[in-house]
């Protein structure tokens, strides 16, 4: 996988192994930043799901100022503190080990400027995000990728390409 754009552009992170793993593709990863490219400068952001971080990577690249990563699994934890490391990111990456919906469900309205989330297609994690931000904004954006054939609730906008989608909020201000 690449970084798509900013400071780092074109440079190569690790994806965590194993079978479960679903990477967003830098296409797609390309046009979810290209849809919110004007709310990243100076933003504070959070990666759920964070996998190899290339979603909060992504946006660190492109001039936010602060990420701070959500996974569960140890082993892609190492992967994902590896490619923050590799691209000199620690000063503004914080990694947090938990279970994404718990995070996500302790925080205040306005907690983020964004969220960024690429939940596993099987199970509900991505309905459960969207109930979550609709019942508290936990961020101004938030954005997530699920199954195409999913539909999520209240969305604003949802892109679809090929079998993936991409849900956004956005909290009126």
């Amino acid at each position: 996988m690449r970084i798509v754009a900013g400071r780092w552009r074109g440079r190569t992170i690790a994806a965590p192994p194993g079978p479960a793993v679903r990477p967003t593709l830098d296409r797609v990863r390309e046009a979810w930043m290209s849809i919110i490219q004007h709310d990243i400068p100076g933003s504070r952001v959070l990666d759920l799901f964070a996998g190899s971080g290339a979603l909060g990577l992504e946006t660190l690249s492109r001039g936010a100022i602060a990420a701070d990563f959500v996974e569960a699994d140890l082993k892609t934890i190492r992967v994902l503190k590896e490619n923050i490391d590799l691209l000199g990111a620690g000063d503004s990456a914080v990694v947090h080990r938990g279970d994404a919906i718990r995070f996500a469900e302790r925080l205040a309205q306005g907690a983020y400027d964004i969220a960024v989330a690429d939940p596993p297609y099987a199970g509900e994690f991505a309905r459960m995000l969207a109930d979550l931000w609709l019942e508290r904004p936990f961020a101004r954006i938030l954005s997530v990728e699920h199954d195409a054939r999913e539909s999520l609730p209240g969305g604003t906008d949802t892109r679809k390409y090929g079998s993936s989608a991409i849900t956004f909020y956005r909290r009126e201000e």
